[in-house]
């Protein structure tokens, strides 16, 4: 069977166009949907950060991180969506993408301001990172947990 498909692989492999890491949004449904999602994501982070209060989960330090993960994520949540409606939405800025590593932004000068808070909030890494890294950290803690409650594997 590996041996009919083989031919098939690699035709494909070799024939692949680029494989593009973000997708764009058509205007205006594709970006309205993408919005409405980042403010479910937003209500579902703060619908487990209640239940998780609200059962006294959070007591365990596994659920405690996992917790603060969901307090990053409402955080990246409301970043990103701030950041797509100045980038989409908005009319208050000029962003003029210059090359992959510049960008011009040009505002009337009652809304200079705007450009201060574009270029600090697209550095949304700095809130999605530790919210990983929160996930991480408290579902490991959980399978120590659970490990160490079941004497082990099995």
């Amino acid at each position: 069977m590996l041996c009919r498909l083989m031919p098939v692989l690699a035709m494909i492999s070799f024939t692949a166009d680029n494989a593009l890491a973000t997708q764009g949004h058509g205007h205006p449904a594709g970006l309205y949907a993408h919005q409405m999602a980042h403010v479910f994501f937003m209500f579902s982070m703060g619908l487990l950060i209640f239940w998780l209060r609200h059962r006294g989960l959070i007591r365990s330090a596994g659920w405690r991180y996992i917790q603060y993960a969901s307090l990053f994520f409402i955080l990246w949540n409301a970043d990103a969506f701030l950041v797509h409606f100045i980038e989409e939405q908005s009319t208050a800025l000029d962003i003029t993408r210059l090359s992959t590593w510049k960008i011009s932004l040009k505002a009337p000068p009652e809304m200079q301001w705007l450009g201060y808070v574009y270029y600090v909030t697209k550095l949304d890494h700095l809130l999605c990172v530790p919210a990983l890294l929160f996930l991480y950290i408290g579902l490991k803690r959980l399978l120590r947990e659970s490990f160490d409650q079941s004497g082990g594997i099995g």
